[in-house]
């Protein structure tokens, strides 16, 4: 996703002023607050922990609803929820939240679901790709919106970009197979896709590669945060369970999934699902909780932006990018598994 304009914030926020109030939290016909959840992509298993605790009453529990809003590629999550249209919104990577700061647009993470991100190049054995040096001099095929993470690999191991050929490919993993390109990006979380590679395939995760960013971060207005602050608090710790159920009882959260969403496949979710719960879960929110983040790690991804000119108008600073406000609130309440 590129950067979002204040532009689009101001479009958003006319729509939203005709379809629903702005900053405000509904309710429903029982005088529930209302929360809607913006996804940054189409509904799938990433949600599973909340569709658990929509399914197992979590969130009722909490005195609250939740209420999932798909996103796709026409959707900007962000300018939504920015907008104050909806209250809580979750994007696929941390540097959408980052370049939505620095166009001061006030939005702040306060959790994270991925403690590590799941993006990978993939290679094969024949021609492997196992530490960020032996890219030099390999065809990389990488999407659009993924050519930045390739150059912060770059980057950040002191790699001339004029030593890799770039690719434009599309989610297809196939030019891998067939020789047009040495490498191919993607999440581990994605099985389904990764299964055609075979077990030929050699992984090197960006993480690993010394480029730290979070994925499936939450976020809500700097606004919301301040007003409806308990709100958020609610519905972390609803969530929170709901994740802790995913990790205890695999086959039943899977098949909540699918009753939730039918057009996803139980097998191939419930394969994904032993490969998200090792991100959901780690040392980290073992000793501090589902959902925890580290201000170094934010900063640290700033930082590499900032050096790679991503930041048109200005760098943001921390605290304009995050918030501990809401995890500090759910300390108690936020389960440690790891």
């Amino acid at each position: 996703m590129g950067p979002v304009s204040r532009r689009d914030v101001l479009k958003t926020a006319a729509l939203a002023t005709v379809s629903g109030p702005l900053l405000t939290v509904g309710a429903n016909a029982q005088g529930k607050p209302l929360v809607n959840m913006q996804l940054g992509w189409i509904l799938g298993g990433n949600q599973i922990g909340e569709v658990c605790a929509k399914q197992l009453g979590y969130y009722d529990q909490e005195g609250i609803e939740l209420k999932f809003q798909a996103g796709g590629p026409n959707i900007d999550g962000v300018a939504v929820v920015a907008a104050g249209r909806f209250e809580v919104g979750q994007v696929s990577s941390s540097p959408s939240l980052m370049l939505a700061a620095s166009q001061d647009i006030p939005i702040l993470c306060f959790a994270v679901g991925a403690q590590e991100h799941p993006y990978t190049f993939f290679s094969l054995k024949k021609n492997p790709v196992r530490e960020p040096k032996d890219i030099v001099g390999k065809k990389v095929g990488v999407q659009a919106t993924g050519v930045i993470l390739l150059r912060a690999l770059l980057a950040k191991n002191k790699i001339p970009e004029k030593d890799v050929t770039i690719v434009t490919i599309g989610a297809d993993m196939a030019p891998l197979l067939t020789g047009q390109v040495d490498v191919v990006t993607g999440w581990l979380t994605n099985t389904t896709a990764l299964k055609v590679l075979g077990p030929d395939r050699v992984d090197l995760r960006l993480w690993d590669a010394g480029v730290r960013l979070y994925a499936l971060p939450y976020y809500a207005t700097k606004t919301t945060i301040e007003t409806k602050g308990d709100i958020l608090q609610k519905f972390l710790r609803a969530s929170g369970k709901g994740w802790a159920f995913a990790h205890d009882n695999r086959d039943k959260a899977v098949e909540l999934l699918v009753k939730e969403f039918p057009n996803l496949v139980a097998a191939d979710e419930r394969e994904a699902l032993d490969v998200m719960l090792k991100y959901a879960f780690s040392p980290k929110t073992a000793e501090e909780g589902w959902g925890t983040m580290d201000p170094a790690v934010w900063q640290e991804q700033i930082d590499l932006y900032a050096s790679l000119g991503q930041f048109s108008k200005r760098t943001p600073k921390l605290e304009e990018v995050m918030t501990l406000d809401i995890l500090k609130a759910t300390a108690a309440g936020r389960p440690k598994i790891g």
